[in-house]
């Protein structure tokens, strides 16, 4: 007979819960105690390095071996840095510059920087083959649209991330690259064969299972070679069988957040997590838009009852639980083994208490992707004097959010000072009030993905008509390419702002300065 009372612990065990506050609440360091073995921070957590290491110390005090998860892409999708935005170009710039090594160093960059904040598990990368390059939610979040680019940087990635004790994870399994529809939104459909999938989707993930990835993240998607009814995170065919016994991974499984209605519109928030972990994962992640204990609880009794109804073994929960302590473990220990010290822990060595002023391998990656295209008798950069920017702002996807700035007004302004920048949605980007406002000022339209917007193609035409001279400057995917000049910056990152602003005025700003912590 199962021992009933093991099993709210073991329930909380397999929970990543996301909440709200700059310091850990009361409930969540209850709950630890209680056996919750890990919690997913949003940007809503984050106002600096030294705050998240002051947050993940409270959370170690309760639990040392306590997973602290993030959703840090270093592109567009961007929490630890979304104040300000990424120092760091993102996979779609790395891609295009095609040098693993690079790639390598910026995500042991990256590591270096979250295992000295405390933080132990990062939601990346982004594996997905970007194949369809009408995708909603993808796009520059991807390495490329080719399954080898992608594999060779996925897997440099993992082996940057982890050597500096951060547990990489692969997303979104088993591929959100070929998709129409944002699965925070409802359910994709991944209308291939098997070869196709074999030779597409799967080469990235099983190059990152090659590479000694600690963790796989679902996807919300429906793939009917293997399963014609149930999402991918549900499917027993697809965890269990194709991810764990056809791919030979062995690691931790963590579904994409639960709430999405990807999952949650039919099944509902504990209906989908139950059927999770009935399929094969170890750990539900929730709390991006349901972070209170009220979420947590009703995860937590639901697993509980499904044990006790026989919905899901109890041998099956009992191996998801453990999957996360043995993930806990790996964390602690290589973290330990690389010497990462918590910025808060530290603090006493001011030697060790310094951070950077973001990320100087990712501005300069970011520098190193950017490509101009000169059209024939064309002006060449750089401009001179104030120039007059126009940013076309197309809505955001859900994954890369509200806050996180873009675009070129604060590093322009600062190389070319005068620059005036506005920002336009559709509706309001009229060529002739453009044109008015331009006068005969240098003039520099700033897009993101003009494929899939016809509004800003419209605009950029009717504009570059008049004004030949324009400055195009795509921070998306740049399948279209007009006007005189064009500059691609592969991503929407601070550090691909600054890279195209100093192209365009000419001027390469100085790697800034490591900073000290305020005590």
């Amino acid at each position: 007979m199962p021992e009933f009372g093991e099993l709210p612990e073991l329930a909380a065990t397999v929970l990543q819960p996301g909440f709200v506050g700059i310091s850990a609440p009361d409930w969540v360091r209850r709950w630890l105690g209680e056996g919750l073995g890990g919690v997913a921070l949003f940007a809503r957590n984050v106002e600096s390095p030294a705050q998240v290491a002051a947050l993940t110390a409270q959370l170690r005090a309760e639990r040392p071996d306590v997973l602290v998860a993030i959703d840090e892409e270093a592109g567009d999708v961007t929490r630890f840095e979304s104040r300000l935005g990424s120092s760091r170009p993102g996979n779609l710039a790395l891609g295009a510059i095609d040098d693993p090594a690079l790639t390598e160093a910026v995500a042991r960059d990256l590591g270096n920087d979250l295992a000295n904040a405390g933080i132990t598990l990062d939601y990346a990368p982004d594996a997905d083959v970007n194949s369809n390059p009408g995708n909603p939610v993808i796009g520059v979040r991807a390495f490329g649209a080719e399954p080898q680019l992608v594999a060779r940087h996925s897997a440099a990635f993992v082996r940057g991330l982890q050597a500096a004790g951060v547990a990489a994870c692969a997303k979104h399994f088993p591929g959100h690259g070929d998709t129409s529809v944002d699965s925070h939104l409802a359910l994709p459909l991944i209308d291939r064969d098997r070869q196709q999938l074999a030779e597409c989707e799967l080469v990235p993930f099983r190059a990152a299972v090659e590479a000694g990835i600690q963790v796989v993240m679902t996807g919300h998607l429906l793939v009917p070679a293997y399963d014609p009814e149930i999402p991918a995170t549900l499917s027993r065919r697809i965890i269990t069988g194709l991810l764990r016994e056809e791919l030979g991974f062995g690691g931790l499984i963590v579904t994409d957040a639960i709430e999405m209605r990807g999952v949650s519109g039919k099944y509902g928030l504990a209906g989908a997590a139950v059927r999770a972990l009935a399929a094969g994962v170890d750990a539900i992640c929730v709390g991006g838009e349901h972070a209170d204990e009220r979420t947590a609880t009703e995860l937590r009794d639901a697993i509980v009852d499904a044990v006790r109804s026989g919905q899901l073994p109890e041998e099956r929960l009992r191996d998801a639980a453990a999957r996360v302590r043995r993930l806990g473990a790996w964390t602690t220990h290589t973290q330990t083994l690389t010497g990462a010290r918590a910025i808060a822990d530290a603090s006493a060595e001011p030697e060790v208490a310094v951070l950077a002023a973001g990320s100087q391998v990712g501005f300069e990656a970011a520098r190193r992707a950017a490509r101009v295209t000169v059209a024939e008798g064309a002006t060449a950069l750089p401009i001179t004097g104030p120039a007059y920017v126009v940013e076309f702002a197309p809505p955001r996807n859900i994954a890369i959010g509200p806050e996180t700035p873009w675009g070129l007004s604060t590093p322009l302004g600062e190389l070319l000072p005068g620059t005036e920048t506005v920002r336009l949605t559709e509706g309001e980007a009229t060529p002739a009030a453009v044109l008015e406002a331009a006068g005969d000022r240098p003039l520099v339209l700033v897009v993101r993905d003009l494929h899939r917007h016809p509004w800003q193609a419209e605009a950029l035409t009717e504009v570059l008509a008049t004004r030949p001279d324009t400055i195009v400057v795509e921070m998306g995917l740049p399948v279209t390419v007009l006007g005189a000049v064009h500059i691609a910056t592969y991503g929407a990152t601070r550090a691909c702002g600054q890279a195209a602003a100093e192209l365009i005025a000419g001027t390469v700003v100085p790697a800034p300065e490591p900073q000290p912590v305020a005590a």
